[in-house]
């Protein structure tokens, strides 16, 4: 098992079973997310002892990045784990901090067929350590503090509950990352139970739904996921949600031409969401590499918008990141195994 795997609360148990002092824990934690040590070794303060029976029971490894992209304002790293499976992360610089894109499995079974995620099955759940690493592996690379992190890469993370939680109490930790939980998005397609379950999480961490439709005559046809799900029951999750933790949840819909950005959708999503503590993050479709969906031209894109925000919506246009290289979520990946 990879040390990183491991909460705070975890490691003191571990070592209260071993018969060792609780605090080693917080030792141990202070060589991981504040020194950034590579090695057992390094923990200078634990004494031989200790330090052989860690290495016994535990590993260190860190992905590696293999491949690196830029663009203007974003990178995008391809990481290899230790099974020799592909993962990857997109880097942005914002005016309020450096956000990062992480995945949470290697490949999908959602099944959206506009993301080239999907069209690549899943192969198995990234520990926590696999997605704790991404982000210190990219610290260590560009020797900056990443202030907000986007679980919305590969992989759906409501598919991957437990390591995501961890994952989440390690990240927001104090003695981990020290990432604030407002700094921290959870994105789902709309795996329902897990939403009210999310709801109940100590962590005020913010919840996005990938919506991308506002009808299930269409979304059924664009994310399997709302056959199993339709859109009556995703909603009545989402309220559940806001009413039980008095958070925002973000509605992510990209925006795909002559398919879903018409005038008729803009009304309908208008429609569904009107009422809820809600806002709509309306994205540009950064085409994969199958091309078989077009991104909506700017002109079309500003009359979905207006039509919203004369509702009274909250409603933002995401900035658009990586046009010039491989930036939509799976598509480096892809690129690799093709």
């Amino acid at each position: 098992m990879n040390i990183y795997d491991m909460t705070l609360e975890n490691l003191e148990n571990y070592f209260l079973n071993i018969n060792e002092k609780k605090y080693r824990a917080s030792q141990v934690f202070s060589w991981l997310y504040e020194k950034r040590v590579k090695s057992f070794e390094e923990m200078t303060n634990l004494g031989k002892e200790l330090l052989e029976r860690l290495k016994k029971d535990f590993n260190i490894y860190t992905p590696i990045i293999v491949k690196e992209e830029n663009d203007k304002d974003v990178s995008k790293y391809l990481f290899k784990l230790n099974d020799e499976e592909h993962i990857e992360s997109v880097l942005m610089y914002h005016n309020y901090g450096i956000s990062l894109c992480i995945s949470s499995q290697v490949g999908c079974n959602m099944g959206c067929v506009f993301c080239e995620s999907g069209k690549r099955k899943k192969i198995r759940n990234l520990t926590t350590s696999e997605m704790l690493l991404q982000i210190i592996a990219i610290e260590r690379k560009i020797n900056k503090r990443i202030s907000h992190i986007v679980v919305m890469g590969i992989g759906e993370p409501f598919d991957n509950f437990d390591n995501l939680v961890n994952f989440i109490e390690n990240a927001n930790n104090p003695k981990g990352l020290n990432i604030g939980s407002r700094h921290i998005t959870v994105s789902t397609c709309g795996i329902v139970p897990k939403i009210y379950e999310f709801s109940h999480l100590k962590y005020q961490v913010n919840l996005a739904i990938s919506l991308h439709a506002p009808n299930n005559e269409l979304r059924d046809k664009l994310m399997p996921i709302n056959k199993v799900y339709p859109l009556e029951e995703l909603i009545k999750a989402v309220k559940y949600y806001i009413e039980k933790t008095n958070r925002r949840v973000t509605f992510e819909y990209i925006l795909l031409s002559e398919i879903n950005d018409g005038e008729k959708e803009a009304r309908e999503l208008v429609k569904l969401i009107k009422g809820l503590n809600a806002y709509i993050n309306l994205i540009p479709y950064n085409q994969g590499n199958s091309n078989n969906f077009k991104r909506t031209k700017n002109e079309n894109i500003m009359k979905f918008y207006d039509i919203i925000k004369k509702e009274k919506i909250n409603v933002t246009v995401r900035r658009e990141f990586g046009s010039n290289i491989s930036a939509a979520c799976g598509q480096l990946r892809s690129k690799k195994e093709e």
